[in-house]
Formats: C-alpha cells, structure tokens, sequence
C-alpha cells in the first residue's frame, strides 16, 4: 500500500475525525465525507481510503499515540483539526506541483461542468452506466430506471435523458451521421473515451461504488 506523495502525518487527525463520524468506522470509498476531505487534500479517494485501514490496526506509535490522544477526546480532536485547518497553506501543495504535470481527473470529475453546473463527470459516468442496460428506444423520460437515476442524482430525467442523447452521438455502434451541437458533447466523450469502450463491467463496478457519493 504506497503512500500518496502529498500525505502528512498531521492528516492523521482529519481521517481520524472522519473515521469517527457516525456511525463510527471505514467510511467507504466513495462516500460524501470522504470524497470532500480527498478534495480539500488533493489527495484521490483511495489513498484516503487504504490510510484508514492502516488508521483502524493502530500498528504505529504515531497512530497508537493519536488514538490515545483524541479517541475519546472529540472536543480536543475537533480544536486541533480546525487549527490544523486554519494554517497557512493547508490543502494547497504549490511546491509539490510546482514544475510538475499532474492529472487532476479525480479532482475535476466532483466538479460542476462549466458547460452546466447542474452537472459533474460522475455523473456522466452514472448516465453511461444506464445507458448501457438501455436501447435507444426506452432512453425517454418516462423509463423508471431513468426516473430513478434522476431522483438519486438529484437532477431531471430531462436532463439525463439530454446526456443520453448525446451518449448515442459518441456510441460509434449507432453511426450517427447526423450533427450534434450540445455544450455537453466535449465532456461527455471524454468519459466515453475513459469508460465507453473498456470493459462495461468495470464501469457498473465503479457506478455502484459511486452510488454512495449520492445518497
């Protein structure tokens, strides 16, 4: 399990924090609490992920050291994380990017499309995965499971049926011929590029997983 370049032992008190939230435990890998603390971090969801484990076995004298300190503790845990906070600089690692081409996908797929805020990559990635399990047909607002993806994604079946329409301009299967002027094309064919033509029970194992991210 290799340690993300931009983790700091003083993090340990953030996760800890987030590992205590009820109901205490391993927050999954894709839940809203860990996903806004891996955005603050600009560190990816996983790695926070694999630390918790390592945070649950207290195998370190450090961790030993902070569960002693602030497990039973939560007002001295909650200080000490809002001063960690509040130090200059904190979650903004200029000198580790400094010089340096990072990929930021992570980062940008939580994000609000500029091209319509109601929207983010992941939910792109939630649209493509029901587009698969769909036939053109039944990509009309009236289907229950786009009904359902729209109620869980908080947006309109509309909306979802919008982004499956430009889904089929990208599906090279369908050999649209025609001429597609949507705001949404450009990101929705680099999540078919990223998702599209790989393997789709790869996707439907990471829209499940992001499933929690919604709820």
């Amino acid at each position: 399990m290799a340690t993300h370049p931009l983790w700091s032992d003083e993090y340990w008190l953030l996760l800890l924090q987030l590992y205590l939230q009820k109901p205490a435990g391993m927050k999954s890998l894709y839940s809203r609490s860990l996903v806004e603390l891996s955005l603050e971090l600009h560190i990816p969801p996983r790695s926070l992920y694999e630390q918790q484990f390592l945070l649950r076995q207290r195998e370190t004298p450090v961790l030993q050291l902070i569960w002693e300190t602030y497990a039973d503790n939560p007002r001295r845990l909650s200080r000490d994380v809002k001063k960690l906070r509040s130090m200059k600089g904190f979650g903004q690692p200029a000198e580790f990017y400094e010089g340096v081409e990072v990929k930021e996908t992570f980062e940008r797929d939580f994000l609000p499309l500029k091209q319509n805020e109601a929207l983010k990559p992941v939910m792109l990635i939630m649209v493509l995965d029901l587009y698969f399990r769909l036939t053109p047909i039944t990509m009309v607002e009236e289907t229950p499971e786009i009904q359902e993806l729209a109620k869980l994604l908080k947006i309109s079946p509309r909306l979802v049926v919008e982004v499956m329409d430009v889904f089929q301009f990208c599906d090279p299967y369908l050999n649209r011929d025609d001429l597609m002027i949507s705001p949404l094309l450009l990101p929705c064919q680099e999540i078919w590029n990223r998702y599209g033509n790989d393997n789709p029970e790869k996707l439907s194992a990471l829209a499940a997983q992001l499933h929690d991210y919604f709820r």
